[in-house]
């Protein structure tokens, strides 16, 4: 099972916010860099990167800085926010990034994610962000009345290497992923999935951890790691187990 730490950048710094609400944020110390480098030394060698400046705007704010990263340090990062071109996955996939991660553009046009499977294969994750049950898109701000389920059964041949599905309404609280949702989406998708929103403590990645033989490729960890409920040393440890 891969771990995937996460970074959200914002205004150059880390911060996670409170099921996705830009008004309601926690600007930790570290900066990305350094968050990296702490990850890189616990030996996690693959780290979830959200732009949020680049999901507010729709371009790559932090491209220097995640190339930086990604140069210094020789990790593998999947990245995502603000990605509405075939350029800007380009300007990604040209600093050595492993995942482009495609939601709000991939969702309100579904040609789009497939140009991109066919344009940079095996690079292209596909992001399915839902509150309530239905998909949200430009930086959380609104929701469709579509279902993951749903959309993920249009597009399910269009060649993406990866699926990531957050419930929003659980990300950045610490209340435990939706494990139920996920595994729906794992028996649709064509290619692994990884959960994302609401890890509070190692028993939840213990608990993830036993569902890879589901189409589960792993999870993403936020707050719990910067509030410290998580030790690096012990997440490393249950990676590797």
């Amino acid at each position: 099972m891969k771990i995937f730490p996460a970074i959200d950048i914002k205004n150059k710094k880390c911060v996670r916010l409170l099921k996705g609400n830009f008004d309601n944020q926690t600007i930790y110390d570290q900066s990305p860099y350094d968050q990296a480098l702490k990850y890189k030394e616990a030996g996690l060698f693959n780290l979830h990167i959200v732009d949020l400046d680049g999901a507010l705007s729709g371009e790559l704010v932090n491209l220097s800085i995640i190339e930086n990263i990604i140069k210094r340090l020789d990790i593998s990062i999947e990245i995502g926010g603000g990605i509405r071109s075939i350029d800007k996955i380009k300007a990604y996939v040209d600093i050595g990034v492993d995942k482009v991660i495609l939601g709000s553009a991939a969702i309100k046009d579904p040609n789009f994610l497939r140009q991109a499977c066919e344009t940079f294969e095996e690079k292209i994750a596909l992001g399915l962000d839902v509150w309530k049950g239905k998909l949200s898109v430009s930086g959380w701000k609104e929701t469709t009345n579509q279902t993951a389920e749903d959309y993920l059964k249009e597009v399910n041949s269009y060649g993406f290497s990866r699926v990531i599905y957050t419930d929003i309404d659980r990300d950045g609280t610490k209340t435990e992923p939706n494990i139920k949702e996920t595994l729906n989406i794992a028996k649709i998708s064509s290619v692994p999935v990884i959960v994302s929103g609401g890890v509070s403590s190692i028993e939840d990645i213990k608990k993830i951890k036993m569902l890879n033989q589901f189409n589960i490729e792993g999870v993403i960890v936020g707050k719990a790691i910067y509030d410290g409920d998580i030790n690096l040393n012990e997440l490393k440890k249950l990676e590797n187990a």
